[in-house]
């Protein structure tokens, strides 16, 4: 199960992203094994990450997120150019505090 934002916390996010640089690039590899855990260890660590799909990638950044979210039970906070922004809170220190839902 994905995780759910409200149009005020993914604003919040989106302005928390704002100066992030990438930390994963997805390429022609595709969404490996390898490639998800490294991203849910990232998740974990940082709460808030980018990756950028590279030109050679044989998924789309729609499709990328949606496979993403899913496999990792996180949020697509942003989807922009080839730029995904995604945010699952940590397990065990959550650090971002997001607006109420209301």
């Amino acid at each position: 199960m994905t995780i759910q934002l409200t149009g005020k916390q993914a604003r919040h996010l989106r302005g928390l992203g704002h100066p992030l640089k990438p930390l994963l690039q997805l390429g022609k590899s595709g969404l490996s094994p390898e490639f998800l855990k490294k991203v849910g260890e990232l998740l974990e660590r940082h709460e808030l990450i980018k990756i950028k799909l590279l030109q050679n990638t044989t998924i789309d950044l729609a499709q990328a997120g949606i496979e993403i979210a899913d496999a990792l039970h996180c949020a697509v906070a942003q989807k922009i150019g080839k730029t995904l922004l995604l945010y699952r809170p940590s397990e065990t220190d959550p650090e971002i505090k997001l607006p109420s839902a209301n």
